[in-house]
């Protein structure tokens, strides 16, 4: 598997046209967090460094092909003086396979609060997924070996009344990243993606499923860095119809929350 620097390390093709590069993976399409996280890349380098990135919106559109290249065009919606705003299609063999719409914002002052960090075992004291029993939990460890992913045994994770599936799970970087905090947003672009969906099949353990992204949007609400603890704290407050809505709220170790993200996924069950 290339690193993360390696992953997001775009090749400027033309003014507003990049290209990331193809990763070895097990797995049979390109992984989403890839995708979204390199075409964030793209549109940032088309936008004035005084503006930094507030959101995204994203589709998945068709499954893409790990082994090839993605290559990622820019669209320049607007540039106006608080906020700009940059469309974004990710095509594969002439196709579009995603798309992103990313809104960019100068920074101002205003009222400020937030939710406080649920109550949660330190990462210290949860073991690594290079430990794990369970085979899907060994597979995220060595499939993303580059990150240090913890999951909370599900009997520590805190009761949420009224909510029917959560789960939480510590991540960062095992390497130092890079300094730049661009660098640090689009990698949690890249990490966003990775469990959430799985937070729907807590209620339903032995269920054999087919699961995609289908939809992604996230939002980036203080500083950080990937290379330091971060809990993703992950909902599913609804699935059905082959579908299930997911909720994620990233805090780092001392309970700033600095993300939310909210993807719908394919979680029909497996055909034969």
């Amino acid at each position: 598997m290339a690193s993360i620097t390696e992953i997001l390390e775009l090749e400027r093709l033309e003014k507003d046209i990049f290209r990331g590069i193809a990763t070895e993976t097990m797995l049979q399409r390109t992984f989403g967090g890839q995708v979204a996280g390199q075409a964030l890349v793209s549109a940032v380098r088309t936008v004035d460094p005084e503006f930094t990135v507030h959101s995204l919106h994203g589709y998945f559109l068709r499954p893409g092909d790990p082994v090839l290249p993605i290559v990622y065009l820019v669209d320049r919606i607007r540039d106006g003086r608080s906020f700009v705003t940059r469309r974004v299609s990710a095509i594969q063999q002439g196709q579009a396979i995603f798309t992103m719409s990313a809104s960019f914002h100068s920074g101002d002052e205003g009222i400020e609060h937030q939710d406080e960090m649920p109550q949660v075992p330190d990462p210290d004291e949860v073991p690594s997924a290079t430990e794990a029993e369970d085979p899907v939990t060994a597979w995220l460890a060595h499939e993303w070996s580059d990150w240090d992913l913890r999951l909370v045994r599900r009997e520590d994770v805190a009761p949420f009344p009224g909510n029917a599936a959560r789960q939480q799970v510590w991540f960062r970087s095992r390497d130092v990243l890079p300094d730049d905090p661009v660098f640090h947003v689009c990698t949690l672009a890249y990490m966003s993606d990775m469990t959430l969906l799985g937070s729907a099949s807590v209620p339903h353990p032995c269920e054999h499923l087919q699961s995609a992204s289908l939809d992604h949007a996230l939002w980036f609400l203080r500083p950080f860095r990937a290379d330091e603890w971060l809990l993703y704290d992950q909902l599913s407050p609804s699935a059905g119809f082959g579908r299930a809505l997911t909720q994620g709220r990233i805090f780092d170790r001392t309970g700033n929350l600095v993300a939310a993200v909210v993807q719908e996924g394919l979680t029909r069950y497996q055909r034969d």
